[in-house]
């Protein structure tokens, strides 16, 4: 089993405690976007850009680097602040999220350096990635792809389309991570569609599946090292997270799906929770 350095998981974990940080402060600046599913992503986002990733910031068309789909594009704050934290751009620029001026849109588009793909309708990110898989194969570029994904999103019929032919191509450099927080814009996702048995689903159409705790750092980076050495085959890996995780007023609630703190004193607690969680680590 691959050993873990205890230093860099508390630097994970700091990494992430910090999206989180930048998440509220941009939505409360902005007085829009998606916090809960930031929030819920934060921890794969950081393990992806600062451990995971073959990225240089220096040169984002690098043509080996490894590539990432935000397909739950709606999360883009805790997109920008992972990019803006390694590098693409200043960190200075995410408090003018979804301003006129800025190139920080509520979805994620290609001027922004360090994305791959634009995305915001739900349900296409997994067939970008596809793409962006067959042309390294066919290229003969070891660089792999990772999409994230929504669990509400997955219940778009577009998604198992791209999972048939995923599996079909034998896209073992394809990594599809779900973000399974169980709440959607209107609703626990239960409530709308009902997805389990999803690990089940994911095997019939083909895929190694490998499910987790998506506020573990450790098991992300075993999940995400398994991945590599899978061969033959696709991977997705179900991360079991919470909607808002780290903002108590936000967790497990569709409430705050696509609306930022109310009040001065919502987004004061929200930052002084995670500064507690920061002292913690």
């Amino acid at each position: 089993m691959e050993s873990i350095n205890d230093e860099k998981v508390r630097e994970l974990k700091l990494k992430a405690n910090e999206i989180r940080k930048w998440v509220i402060k941009m939505v409360y600046a902005a007085q829009s976007g998606h916090p809960g599913g930031s929030l819920s992503a934060a921890d794969i986002l950081a393990v992806l850009y600062f451990h995971e990733l073959r990225v240089d910031p220096k040169n984002p068309y690098w043509p080996q680097r490894d590539r990432f789909v935000l397909s739950k594009g709606h999360a883009s704050p805790a997109y920008y602040a992972a990019l803006a934290m390694r590098g693409f751009f200043p960190e200075e620029e995410l408090l003018k999220f979804r301003k006129v001026e800025s190139f920080l849109q509520g979805h994620p588009s290609l001027m922004v350096p360090g994305v791959d793909m634009c995305t915001g309708s739900l349900g296409q990110g997994l067939s970008a990635g596809i793409g962006m898989a067959l042309a390294g194969k066919m290229d003969s570029l070891d660089y792999r792809v990772y999409v994230l994904l929504g669990d509400g999103e997955i219940e778009e019929g577009n998604v198992w389309e791209a999972a048939m032919t995923a599996a079909t191509r034998k896209l073992d450099n394809l990594v599809a991570i779900v973000d399974r927080n169980k709440i959607q814009l209107d609703d626990f996702t239960d409530r709308m569609v009902e997805l389990d048995p999803l690990e089940e689903k994911w095997r019939g159409f083909g895929w190694r599946v490998i499910s987790i705790n998506g506020h573990d750092i450790v098991q992300i980076m075993r999940a995400l090292n398994e991945a590599r050495k899978t061969g033959g085959r696709p991977t997705v890996i179900i991360a079991h997270t919470v909607k808002g995780k780290g903002v108590s007023y936000m967790e497990n609630t569709p409430v705050y799906h696509g609306k930022p703190p109310q009040s001065e004193e919502e987004y004061e607690k929200a930052l002084k929770e995670l500064e507690e969680v920061r002292r913690g680590i």
